[in-house]
């Protein structure tokens, strides 16, 4: 598994994956790999004490390590590509991942951006955050449903998936909306 970047909504999960892998049901499993952007292997151990752990508590169950940003890296048999996107001062990445020929765009947490076409650029699919209803003031951090829609223009991928949107905030229906469960297949 991979992390875009160290907003709670993107890593939290791990926490109780790492309790429960030292001291519950999941204390046998293998470790699987996780890779973080730069400086994030630190930063778990220090996120790791801060929440009353110990500095290699990831390490003891995750193979930790980080993706260099515009390099490929394999990460559980896919090639990752991670390209820096804005999201108001914190360091995030948008993903290009393929295997076998189908490529698959996410976009992580992005304000506009011209490198999201990049990173969704002839893909199969496009996973695109749609946040806001209206563009923020200032620093941008989040994208509209139509900024997401012109990234997927620009980029010529087939498909766009929304995700990251309030189910209280409209679409227009003409794109997939992601919800919990969602089970998609890719193909030429």
């Amino acid at each position: 598994m991979a992390i875009t970047h160290f907003h709670l909504d993107h890593w939290g999960d791990l926490v109780p994956w790492v309790w429960g892998a030292l001291a519950g049901p999941g204390a046998e499993s293998e470790k699987p790999e996780l890779v973080t952007p730069p400086g994030g292997h630190a930063l778990l151990a220090d996120l790791a004490v801060r929440l009353g752990g110990w500095e290699d508590m990831f390490d003891q169950v995750f193979r930790v390590r980080e993706f260099t940003p515009e390099l490929p890296t394999e990460v559980v048999g896919y090639e990752l590509v991670a390209l820096r996107v804005p999201h108001y001062t914190l360091e995030a990445y948008g993903f290009r991942i393929s295997q076998n020929g189908l490529k698959l765009a996410y976009s992580g947490d992005s304000g506009p951006s011209e490198q999201l076409p990049e990173i969704a650029r002839d893909c199969d699919l496009f996973v695109c955050e749609a946040t806001l209803l209206d563009p923020e003031p200032g620093l941008r951090g989040h994208l509209t449903l139509p900024e997401a829609e012109e990234a997927f223009e620009l980029s010529g991928a087939r498909r766009l998936l929304v995700t990251h949107r309030p189910k209280e905030r409209p679409t227009d229906g003409l794109h997939e909306l992601a919800y919990e469960g969602l089970e998609i297949t890719l193909d030429h």
